[in-house]
């Protein structure tokens, strides 16, 4: 048998891509991680039986995503909250948040290789976890990683007419979905001055409060969601609403930081806890055009530390 260092530089080129399988798959950066160190187990203890009918990379995402699979089967489905029930008010004080394990979480661009970030943007990422298991698994290995479908098919132990039938029902639940244009075609369409002056513009009203200006850079019809919270808001007033009376309310004191989440512009917020900034939540920025259409603020230390570490 291959000794342990000779089979971690065997996996090590497959890894970070592994990973973000695992992630598109189950939602959770944490999940994704136990499945790959699962999926990697496996793979140790099973290389003896690897006869080389397919290349090493298809077989290890052949164990990724059964390991994946197996997750999905003892855990409740990751959503985002606009997903798990309807707008809220604004005036009404944000719900308590839910103790389970049901959100998708952020996925900091330093663990992506360039051309993985349209298969991780947010939006897609939520459509794929209302998929039922097996059409998740046949739409990811077909469309993102251009698996044949007799490789899909013996990834998922069936048949090539049963992974076209998978990837048909697939496509119908996703297409309805996803917006228009993706977020990498977004930004490409936006420039990179405007998206600077954009990402800028919103990091500086944050920091000093200012409600009105990053209410300008709203789409009229914006969300805004903040995961573990339930709660969400639809629309520029509501956002406004909730924003003077919580997070940019007089007084308060924030600093923002940009970085990278989903292949989408982000920041680390910091909140002042009276001797220090301590970072405390994500945000990523859905763009539509010039215009932000989904703010999603992940309010979790530990996901924030993902992306300060």
């Amino acid at each position: 048998m291959t000794d342990a260092d000779d089979f971690g530089r065997l996996v090590e080129p497959y890894r970070r891509e592994l990973h973000a399988h695992c992630y598109r798959m189950l939602g959770s950066v944490q999940d994704a991680e136990d499945a790959l160190q699962e999926a990697l187990l496996g793979a140790w203890r099973g290389l003896d039986r690897f006869e080389g009918r397919s290349s090493l990379r298809s077989w290890l995402y052949t164990i990724a995503t059964n390991a994946c699979l197996k997750a999905i089967a003892r855990r409740p489905k990751r959503v985002l909250p606009i997903d798990y029930g309807p707008a809220s008010d604004p005036h009404d004080p944000p719900a308590e948040p839910l103790v389970e394990s049901v959100w998708i979480d952020a996925y900091p661009d330093e663990h992506l290789r360039y051309e993985q970030r349209e298969s991780v943007e947010l939006a897609f990422v939520a459509a794929l976890q209302l998929l039922p298991p097996r059409q998740r698994a046949a739409l990811i290995l077909r469309d993102v990683l251009g698996f044949s479908a007799r490789e899909t098919a013996a990834a998922l132990e069936t048949s090539p007419p049963s992974v076209d039938s998978l990837l048909q029902r697939a496509h119908k639940t996703v297409d309805a979905r996803l917006p228009e244009q993706s977020q990498q075609a977004a930004l490409h369409a936006l420039g990179d001055e405007p998206l600077r002056e954009l990402v800028n513009g919103f990091m500086e009203a944050w920091e000093r409060a200012d409600v009105d200006a990053v209410v300008a850079l709203l789409a009229e019809d914006a969300t805004l969601a903040m995961p573990p919270h339930p709660t969400w808001y639809s629309g520029r007033d509501a956002i406004a609403v909730f924003l003077r009376a919580r997070p940019l309310a007089p007084g308060t004191r924030g600093r923002l930081v940009p970085t990278g989440a989903n292949g989408q512009p982000a920041f680390v917020h910091h909140s002042w806890d009276g001797g220090a900034f301590v970072p405390h939540a994500i945000s990523v920025l859905t763009l539509r055009g010039a215009q932000i259409a989904d703010l999603t603020i992940f309010r979790d230390p530990a996901a924030a530390a993902r992306f300060t570490a």
